[in-house]
């Protein structure tokens, strides 16, 4: 028998998710972001399942082309552009969009010689200050761009950096300032809203939106939880007790040492670790879920175990089963105590967790 630690992907869950994001932005084309093996989701499964999707956006030049020859059809984005011009010929060759976001990129694209016209998103800096052209440079760039003859459709794009927080009414309606300054000369589509803009700022919408987080069920607001914006999650990361202790008063816990045990307590040990992917820089107290009752993490995370507070929990033996995040325990939830955000414990799932799908 193989260790008890999987994940499911609930692929109705994630249906469900994209349905919600249909009803935000009714007017824009959608196009999913399912980088990082779709959050970890697992990259084939997810654009299968959303095959009705208007597009797809992604980094990996490989999993574009892994795309593409399992017969996704959809325009697919590249959203760090290229690096070589070794990369644009695999661009030509299946149809890919991409990213221009500097200089270099443009220059690179002037020397190809294309065998189809490839359509780009050129990136504006309006203040993230991470990608992107500024303003000035990106008009400019439009006029050398709409020289080549291989150059298709192109789109503006920008990425909001305070969508998230509530109170960044301010830094957000100065991006979309500065993004207007090239909207309003060359009137070309645009695409601006990640997933927290699709919900809390529909002036952004425009005519692409770009949802990641919330496809996979966890909320992209720092002030509301998944289940209030009726975001089902997709992925539940369970387990199994291995292993039961009693400890005394004062008893030490795991590496360090760093959990004592204030009076007589049970703990069980669980089979998952940071090897897993869960974070080891989670603290005593970070929530988990053993034999459906809510209860707590205790002493450091181990490479393949973490150990938990048994302390009023009833009817537990061996074999007992753990939930991790996922259902009745939000990964924000799990990610906010152990310091972290949702999108890394998502993209850190190990390879070694089996993958349980259902529909």
């Amino acid at each position: 028998m193989s260790r008890p630690i999987s994940a499911q992907i609930n692929l109705a869950a994630l249906r469900h998710n994209l349905s919600i994001v249909r009803q935000y932005a009714k007017h824009s084309r959608i196009m999913a972001v399912i980088k990082a093996n779709a959050y970890g989701h697992g990259l084939i499964r997810v654009a299968k399942t959303l095959h009705e999707i208007d597009a797809f956006a992604l980094l990996e030049l490989e999993a574009a082309i892994q795309l593409r020859e399992i017969g996704i059809h959809q325009p697919i984005l590249l959203l760090e552009g290229f690096f070589s011009e070794a990369d644009l010929i695999s661009i030509d060759h299946y149809q890919l969009d991409t990213v221009i976001h500097h200089p270099e990129q443009i220059a690179m694209l002037a020397k190809h010689r294309a065998n189809k016209k490839i359509n780009l998103f050129l990136k504006i800096n309006t203040g993230m200050n991470r990608l992107g052209l500024a303003p000035r440079e990106g008009t400019k760039a439009i006029h050398t761009l709409k020289n080549l003859s291989h150059v298709g459709e192109i789109t503006l794009m920008t990425h909001l950096a305070c969508a998230d927080d509530p109170a960044a009414d301010r830094e957000i309606n100065d991006q979309l300032n500065i993004f207007s300054e090239i909207l309003n000369i060359t009137r070309l589509p645009c695409s601006l809203a990640n997933s927290a803009a699709i919900i809390q700022h529909p002036q952004t919408h425009q005519d692409w939106v770009r949802p990641g987080i919330m496809l996979y069920g966890a909320s992209p607001l720092i002030h509301k939880t998944a289940a209030e914006l009726d975001l089902k999650p997709v992925m539940t990361v369970s387990s199994k007790i291995i292993a039961l202790q009693q400890l005394s008063t004062n008893d030490k816990v795991g590496y360090g040492g760093t959990f004592r045990a204030q009076q007589p307590m049970q703990i069980g040990i669980v089979a998952a670790g940071y090897a897993d992917g869960y974070p080891r820089h989670a603290q005593t107290g970070t929530p988990i879920i053993v034999n459906g009752q809510r209860t707590r993490i205790v002493g450091r995370i181990s490479m393949d175990m973490l150990t938990v507070d048994l302390t009023g929990i009833m009817n537990v033996t061996v074999g007992s089963p753990v939930i991790l995040w996922g259902d009745h325990l939000p990964i924000e939830e799990v990610a906010k105590a152990a310091g972290t955000i949702s999108y890394e414990l998502f993209c850190s799932l190990s390879s070694r967790v089996k993958v349980i799908t259902t529909e």
